[in-house]
């Protein structure tokens, strides 16, 4: 049999995994075969929006996108594979972690969902990491909760449920109110040794709200959790049919427990096992480091997280990302259509990536901050993008190119110095994955220099999370009884990883560090733009 029949007769088969990841921008569905490698992708665009000075998603155009990505998907099945794709082997839903998505008794949402991006939670954010002992950042669940607590928001008092986007469309998909360990780790403190919410911090979250008189406990509202290789449901008649309305789709696929992009991120990369991490980047970037050892005290720049399997976890999270830096390239494509000249946006993307390899190490007396919205690493509440030159200061295309990526590495190394060098935890390799490194060797070269370690990518770099979610899907459907999802990761997943490192480069680093030396000089000017304009 050929190859080409192997895989139709695998698709037709269902010895299949599907991976669907709801990003900021853009919706994404991958189905993979039995070893792993994506068969088929399809994707959705969408953008969220700011109401009433908050960051959402209506739910609506989470049900619109899933679908339009899954019709994607099969069309890429049909087009590639010549079959008709009717069922799969195994599912799995990742999405953008934290956040405050808050049910009635019904499943009914009782106010917009509140993303990530959002950071109007710094009473709640403070009064919860001093009674925890235990840093609590603006964008998890408990704190959009708290916060609503202190602002007696109306729709407190009938909360029933909270839960994650992701959690929120496994349960569209098989109607279980569940959440894997890694994403309910950014909705409240997991304890290391039961790997389920710290129930000591249950009660002290109790006791604080308990003169509001509220009619439920904060357990109550909490989902179930559960672990990487956990069965977490099946695919029913009406999931089947959101996804696919056409009825093609067949109900009765288990799902993996639903994750956060954090999570996805980690799989994606084979950086689950201590002294690994791995950098995510997109609207938001981030990086995450397998814990050897609990960190020495609080501190505000580090979430503590945790891997799919429950191992604890150092995430640095800034909110703001590859936003600006997509919006000036799209500015460039723009006056490329302006003149004429056939513009393919990811043709310009690469061009200009590739133009700042010549800019000058440093910037050149260039300086950006890609602040869109609030960046709690630095203490902004809201962003205000800027770019700021010296009068004799080197302006020229590739020197503005190679500031715009540093800018959008910066605040990501600022919270990384806290890991590495107040807590000196040990990294032996960090792995990136997310559209920024698409154009390879540049984004790459300049986070090996921001970081000061080696960094390594791989063929799924630009899958991403998506492509992550249907390796714990298969995972879910392949796992031998003992195996864990390190052993399946190193053994089954990567054994013949192709990789590409990217080594620190001393005049790229002595470059990088120079450029932050004028970032945290001028914050100062970043906070004025925010409390002027």
């Amino acid at each position: 049999m050929s190859d080409a029949a192997s895989i139709r007769q695998a698709i037709t088969e269902g010895r299949t995994a599907l991976g669907l990841e709801l990003g900021s921008t853009r919706i994404k569905a991958v189905l993979i075969g039995a070893d792993h490698a994506p068969l088929a992708t399809g994707g959705h665009a969408w953008e969220n929006q700011f109401v009433d000075r908050r960051w959402t998603y209506s739910l609506e155009t989470v049900r619109t996108g899933i679908r339009a990505a899954y019709a994607a998907l099969a069309a890429d099945v049909a087009e590639q594979h010549g079959v008709t794709l009717e069922t799969v082997g195994a599912i799995g839903v990742s999405a953008m972690m934290h956040g405050y998505l808050a049910l009635d008794a019904d499943g009914e949402l009782l106010t917009p969902f509140r993303t990530w991006r959002n950071t109007s939670t710094g009473p709640a954010v403070e009064a919860l990491s001093e009674a925890f002992a235990f840093n609590i950042p603006h964008r998890w669940s408990i704190a959009h909760l708290y916060q609503a607590v202190l602002d007696d928001e109306e729709h407190v008092g009938s909360v029933a449920h909270l839960t994650t986007l992701a959690g929120w469309v496994h349960e569209q998909l098989t109607g279980e109110r569940v959440l894997g360990v890694g994403d309910a780790s950014g909705m409240f403190p997991i304890d290391p040794d039961t790997r389920g919410f710290d129930a000591a911090m249950i009660a002290t979250f109790d006791d604080l709200v308990a003169d509001r008189e509220l009619p439920w406990r904060v357990a109550d509202l909490l989902p179930t959790i559960k672990a990487a290789g956990d069965p977490a449901g099946e695919l029913t008649e009406s999931g089947a049919r959101l996804l696919d309305p056409t009825g093609v789709l067949r109900a009765g696929p288990p799902l993996c427990p639903p994750e956060g992009d954090a999570g996805t991120g980690m799989v994606a990369t084979n950086s689950v096992a201590p002294r690994t991490g791995n950098v995510s980047a997109g609207t938001s970037i981030f990086a995450m480091v397998v814990l050897e050892h609990p960190l020495s005290r609080v501190h505000h720049e580090l979430d503590l997280v945790t891997t799919p399997a429950g191992d604890p976890v150092a995430m640095v999270h800034c909110n703001n990302g590859a936003s600006e830096l997509n919006a000036w390239v799209g500015l460039f494509v723009e006056f490329a259509r302006a003149i004429g000249a056939d513009a393919d946006t990811s043709l310009v993307f690469e061009t200009l990536f590739r133009a700042s390899l010549w800019g000058e190490p440093d910037g050149g007396g260039l300086l950006a901050y890609n602040y869109l919205s609030g960046e709690p690493i630095t203490g902004l509440e809201e962003g205000r993008p800027l770019f700021l030159r010296t009068p004799d200061s080197t302006f020229d295309l590739a020197t503005f190119m190679r500031t715009q990526l540093f800018a959008a590495l910066a605040t990501l190394r600022i919270g990384m110095d806290v890991l590495t060098e107040d807590e000196a935890v040990g990294l032996d390799l960090m792995y990136a994955h997310g559209g920024l490194f698409t154009t390879k060797g540049v984004a790459q070269k300049y986070l090996a220099a921001a970081l000061d370690t080696p960094v390594s990518v791989g063929d799924t770099a630009s899958e991403g999370g998506a492509w992550g979610i249907a390796v714990l899907a298969a995972f879910l459907a392949r796992r031998t009884p003992e195996q864990s999802l390190i052993d399946y990761l190193s053994e089954v997943v990567f054994a013949d990883a192709d990789l590409v490192t990217e080594r620190p480069q001393a005049g790229d680093v002595a470059g990088f560090d120079a450029f932050l030396r004028r970032y945290l000089a001028a914050l100062p000017v970043q906070r004025a733009a925010v409390e002027c304009s």
